[in-house]
This record gives C-alpha cells, structure tokens and sequence, in this order.
C-alpha cells in the first residue's frame, strides 16, 4: 500500500512552503478552524476522492489548498468588489496566480468552488469534487464547533436551573 499522505505531500509540497499559503494560519475560518486548517481539510479530501475514482488528483489537491487563498479578515473587512460570498473565489484566483501556474482544472476549481453561489457550472469533475468537499468540510467544522460551543454555554446545570425554578 503506497503512502497516501506522502503522495498527497508530493502534490502541495511547493505550495506550502509559500508565505502567502502560510499566512492563511493567522485567519479563522469556521470558529476555532484557520483558513489554512480548512483550506489542508479540502485539499486532502478532495486529493483522496480524485484519485481512488482515477481523476487528476494533483489539480483537485492543489486547488483544494488554494480555494481560499484571500487574505483578509471576511468577518471585520468589507471586500470593496462587494459580497464576500460572491467575490472572494475571484480573489483567490487572482491569488493562486500570482503565487504559481494554475492549469484549466486548478483555475475552474478555484473559481467555482462557490457554486452554485457563482450561477456558473463548474466544467471538470475535479471541480464538482473541491466544492462538493469544501461544502461538507464547512458543516463539519460548523457543527463540529457548533456542537462544543452549545456543550460548554448550556451545561445541563444551565439548562436545568429553569426547570428547577419553575417546580418550586
């Protein structure tokens, strides 16, 4: 059985050595998940996907790293194009440029993770993949910290004490 994670490594490696991937750690994304968190969780799966189904796995690893490749604070800083959730795949393409070479499924990939936010079709299957995985990792980081932030706020002795209150 061949070493999942270091053929996975072998696809980012380049990309994660860069500063602009690096300084995706000093954003949260979904509560306690960094953008970088996240963006490692996309790219790794959508990796996994790709190549047990025989699709270009580099492309969909690659693009799943840089899907949200904007540098910014989306909740504090406004994006002057408008909508975070309708601009910031823009925003990432022009990143991803300026940091490497993007081939036709990296670039679609990037673009259209947001769909169907972006009302166009992503074109290559790796596409369908890095969105279909963005959209599962988000809910999983969501719920995932969702979860803990009701177990810690609504302890059963919270949520008892009006109960209590109202037999007595």
């Amino acid at each position: 059985m061949r070493n999942h994670i270091g053929d996975y490594f072998t696809c980012v490696s380049e990309l994660t050595k860069l500063e602009e991937i690096q300084r995706l750690d000093g954003f949260t994304q979904h509560f306690n998940t960094s953008r970088l968190e996240h963006c490692v969780n996309v790219s790794y799966f959508s990796y996994k996907i790709c190549k047990r189904l025989g699709w270009d796995y580099r492309s969909a690893a690659r693009a799943g790293l840089m899907h949200d490749l904007y540098l910014y604070d989306r909740h504090t800083e406004k994006h002057p194009q408008g909508r975070h959730v309708y601009v910031h795949a823009k925003v990432a393409l022009k990143n991803a440029r300026k940091i490497t070479s993007l081939n036709k499924i990296e670039a679609d990939a990037i673009l259209k993770h947001m769909w169907p936010m972006t009302m166009r079709l992503p074109r290559y299957k790796e596409s369908y993949i890095v969105n279909f995985v963005d959209t599962i990792c988000a809910v999983c980081e969501f719920t995932t910290q969702t979860k803990y932030y009701i177990k810690k706020t609504l302890s059963p002795s919270v949520v008892r004490a009006p109960l209590q209150a109202g037999k007595a």
